[in-house]
């Protein structure tokens, strides 16, 4: 990206965009092994400086995912996460960057709940959320997660991932095509005074699924 911000500063320019950026999702900051983490940290560290030269509006930041060993050392393993967590938070604040933690599903072991957003969120004030609706309805009956997430933190949410699943997987299919009422997530979102920024998650071959789901939250949210 270094190579090529002064043509991607440009073009934000010319169309007065302004840019979010997620910060890398294969790292090990969770890893039982102090080099595997520190390695992966300074990645963050990296990312977090670039996104601080794009004039990045807000980051994106998975908390960790918690796997091999960890599982069954979970208690050093979630140490090791908020380690790395408060390392990373601390680093973006420095550089004036407004960290957004994402919620993860149950396969990371790994902030899920609203819950396990307790005491971070009380340790850092300007920590906000980024709360994924294809992530929080995974393995959630009825989808009752995410609105116990809007209920609990609304207004620490600083932003929105869209996209849609049935539940079991984190699909990315368009809006719409699957089991989230958006509805009734745009409504509660409203009620809690959200009017922030959303990125549309869809992974399709077919890039026009892309403006297909803009529409469609577009309309929900004129409805709701």
């Amino acid at each position: 990206i270094r190579q090529q911000m002064n043509s991607i500063l440009s073009a934000l320019n010319s169309h007065a965009m302004k840019v979010i950026c997620h910060l890398p999702t294969f790292v090990s900051t969770a890893d039982l092994t102090d080099s595997i983490r520190e390695a992966s940290l300074q990645e963050m560290y990296n990312s977090l400086e670039v996104a601080a030269e794009l004039g990045a509006v807000k980051v994106v930041l998975h908390p960790g995912h918690i796997g091999g060993l960890g599982i069954y050392i979970k208690e050093t393993a979630l140490a090791h996460v908020n380690e790395s967590l408060a390392a990373i938070i601390n680093r973006a604040q420095d550089l004036g960057l407004c960290v957004c933690l994402e919620n993860m599903f149950p396969r990371f072991r790994a902030f899920i709940e609203p819950d396990d957003f307790t005491e971070i969120l009380q340790c850092f004030p300007k920590l906000k959320i980024t709360l994924d609706t294809g992530h929080a309805n995974i393995g959630s009956q009825g989808g009752q997660r995410i609105f116990n997430f809007i209920e609990q933190f609304g207004q620490r949410i600083g932003h929105l991932h869209v996209s849609d699943n049935f539940g079991e997987r984190d699909d990315h299919i368009p809006v719409g095509a699957g089991a989230i009422d958006f509805l009734k997530i745009i409504d509660a979102l409203k009620r809690c005074g959200y009017n922030d920024t959303a990125t549309l998650e869809i992974f399709s071959e077919d890039r026009r699924e892309v403006q297909k789901s803009r529409d469609r939250f577009d309309a929900i949210f004129s409805e709701a």
